[in-house]
């Protein structure tokens, strides 16, 4: 029998995974997901919504999405953005 790697429509979603040192913090009244990436796992550009700069390829940044969305778990991840550890800190 084939194995289902997809929900059903009436089945729960899968739980939400976060990697090692991902953790919650709170940012005017809102909680946020932060997952830090390292150089050697920025394999892309990011437009950092902090500064409006370009995240480059190769530069330890922080992934941020909400934790306290009203849309659920899988569209806040979904909404996920990439921010230059700095710009976040100073947010």
């Amino acid at each position: 029998m084939p194995r289902r790697n997809r929900f059903r429509s009436n089945d729960e979603p899968p739980p939400l995974r976060l990697a090692g040192a991902a953790r919650v913090e709170e940012r005017r009244g809102r909680s946020w997901h932060v997952q830090p990436i390292s150089a050697a796992q920025a394999l892309k550009e990011y437009r950092c919504p902090g500064c409006g700069g370009v995240v480059e390829e190769g530069v330890a940044h922080v992934v941020v999405w909400r934790a306290d969305g009203v849309l659920g778990d899988q569209a806040d991840l979904e909404a996920r953005r990439h921010w230059h550890a700095h710009c976040w800190r100073a947010a």
